[in-house]
């Protein structure tokens, strides 16, 4: 008889949780939710498992404060960490460098406690800075880098294909069109390649209005945060949960992710957004496109933030 497939979501806040209850909604598999506070994650899975009946999922959930629960599990979802705060007082927020190295120390704990348990699991990595929480995880792992992946292009191209459909008035399923480079300011939209059911944008959307989407995609994160006073937690919770599908279910799905560039585009040991093919060996082989010259160039302003982020770490390049 066939195991079901194993998730394992570290941390139980408002993108852990949602991505535990996007996993069991599209029935990836049994679900462990691990968080360090008391309580937490045990009462969101036990609401969770109790939803089971009404939405008719038949899978286990379980939360834990350690790891023991989450062996052998065949993908890891690595949502801890925390996000830049705003000192009430100075109303200066933490530095770049400062959150690095939080990070750094939290997602460097959580990998060796993960990978002592699950060594064949496959990590994503959501944690911010996310590219350079994925070089932590990788060197802390000691996992082959296909095994090793960040969101972060699924999420951005959501959002630029969102501003789309709602532009153009049309259906969210007929966009087409993919987001690459870090994730932050200098990610990487490519209105050359994005198209609507097969009709290129740049024909149906005049450039000013491109390029407002573009910004606003950019921006995508920020705007959540101005509206709600936090991060978002729907959509990135989505976008990880879709490339943990394309894994379990070895879907081979083409998804922009956060992968070790090892001279694609250009690149060497550094993690970066790219088109990559996710099955059920993680990162199957990244796909390299011809990239006209103003796209290469944004690009690279990309990996260059990116490579200046990397390099406050220990380990980076």
């Amino acid at each position: 008889m066939s195991r079901r497939n194993k998730i394992t979501v570290i941390g139980a806040g408002n993108v852990g949780a949602t991505t535990a209850h996007w996993a069991a909604s599209r029935h990836l598999g049994d679900v462990v939710l691990v968080d360090i506070a008391k309580g937490v994650p045990q009462g969101k899975a036990l609401d969770l498992a109790e939803s089971a009946p009404v939405m008719g999922f038949d899978l286990n959930l379980v939360g834990a404060n350690d790891y023991a629960a989450t062996a052998g599990s065949d993908v890891v979802v690595i949502t801890a960490g925390v996000p830049r705060k705003k000192d009430p007082v100075t109303g200066v927020f933490t530095s770049r460098d400062e959150l690095v190295e939080i990070n750094r120390k939290i997602v460097g704990g959580v990998t060796k406690a993960v990978v002592e348990h699950s060594p064949d699991a496959i990590l994503i990595i959501v944690a911010n800075p996310l590219d350079a929480m994925c070089h932590v995880a990788f060197a802390e792992s000691g996992l082959p880098k296909n095994q090793v992946i960040g969101m972060a292009g699924v999420l951005d191209t959501a959002r630029y294909k969102t501003f789309i459909a709602m532009e153009l008035g049309v259906s969210v399923e007929d966009i087409h069109g993919m987001v690459l480079g870090g994730h932050g300011d200098t990610m990487v939209p490519l209105p050359s390649r994005t198209s609507v059911a097969g009709i290129p944008l740049t024909e149906l959307m005049a450039k000013d209005k491109i390029d407002a989407i573009i910004e606003r995609t950019r921006k995508g994160g920020g705007e959540i945060v101005g509206l709600l006073g936090y991060s978002g937690y729907y959509a990135p919770a989505a976008a990880a949960c879709a490339m943990a599908e394309s894994i379990v279910r070895d879907r081979k799905r083409v998804l922009p992710c956060a992968c070790l560039c090892e001279g694609e585009y250009g690149y060497d040991g550094l993690y970066l957004g790219v088109p990559a093919v996710l099955g059920k060996k993680g990162v199957e082989r990244i796909i390299e496109m011809q990239l006209g010259d103003e796209e290469k160039a944004m690009l690279d302003i990309s990996a260059k933030a990116v490579r200046e982020v990397v390099e406050i770490l220990p380990y980076g390049k």
